[in-house]
């Protein structure tokens, strides 16, 4: 009776270990199966990630191609923005005697006389001391006129405007003839030409070679 206990008790422990191996064996096998599925689930995934969609390429090809044309402006040339040959320039070269038109008149103070010019032509710059002779009546000689201490300055010009300088001289008013000035020959600065300008002065006699006369720079003094 005892060994046949011995016998049931082995018959159990051999089939309590044969069920816990078979189980043991469909664990491990459901294991292997879920690990697999989720390398397949992670290697559908990568591969999605990595192959844009063909709506995403075209959008990608479609933005490059309008960089692109923005960084070249549309295609269009830049000759269309070119200047023109003037470069909105203003020729701003000394004035020409030429193109200057002269006009007098008595300035504000006994013994002081203006002559204006006035520019006809291009924009130019005046820069200087005149040149100014100073013709008697009935061939009786000229004066030229010396130059005053005062500095130079640059007068710019466009066409119609017109800029001065000043005569200065000593009225005749000793009650003699004295000498009758008839006209100005007025060089412009930076010019070798000159211009014949009417005027009716009367001067005393003098000994000295300018006859007290002389003249500013253009542009100075009231204008």
């Amino acid at each position: 009776m005892r060994v046949q206990k011995f016998t049931l008790a082995a018959v159990a422990l051999t089939a309590g270990l044969a069920l816990t191996a078979c189980q043991d064996n469909q664990d491990s096998g459901d294991g292997a199966s879920g690990s697999n599925d989720s390398a397949a689930a992670s290697s559908s995934s990568s591969s999605s990630a990595s192959a844009p969609s063909s709506s995403s390429a075209s959008s990608s090809a479609s933005s490059s191609a309008s960089s692109s044309a923005a960084s070249t402006g549309g295609g269009s040339s830049s000759d269309d923005d070119a200047p023109g040959s003037g470069g909105g320039q203003i020729n701003t070269g000394p004035c020409k005697t030429a193109d200057l038109s002269f006009s007098t008149a008595h300035g504000m103070g006994e013994g002081d006389f203006m002559v204006a010019m006035k520019n006809t032509g291009d924009a130019c710059y005046l820069k200087g001391f005149p040149g100014v002779d100073l013709k008697a009546a009935n061939g009786g000689g000229s004066i030229s006129a010396g130059r005053t201490g005062t500095a130079p300055v640059s007068v710019v010009l466009k066409n119609g405007e017109e800029t001065r300088f000043h005569l200065h001289y000593t009225p005749n008013t000793s009650g003699g003839s004295g000498v009758t000035i008839t006209s100005l020959v007025v060089t412009p600065p930076n010019e070798t030409h000159s211009k014949n300008v009417p005027v009716s002065l009367n001067l005393p006699v003098s000994d000295k070679p300018s006859g007290g006369v002389t003249v500013d720079p253009v542009g100075t003094g009231k204008q």
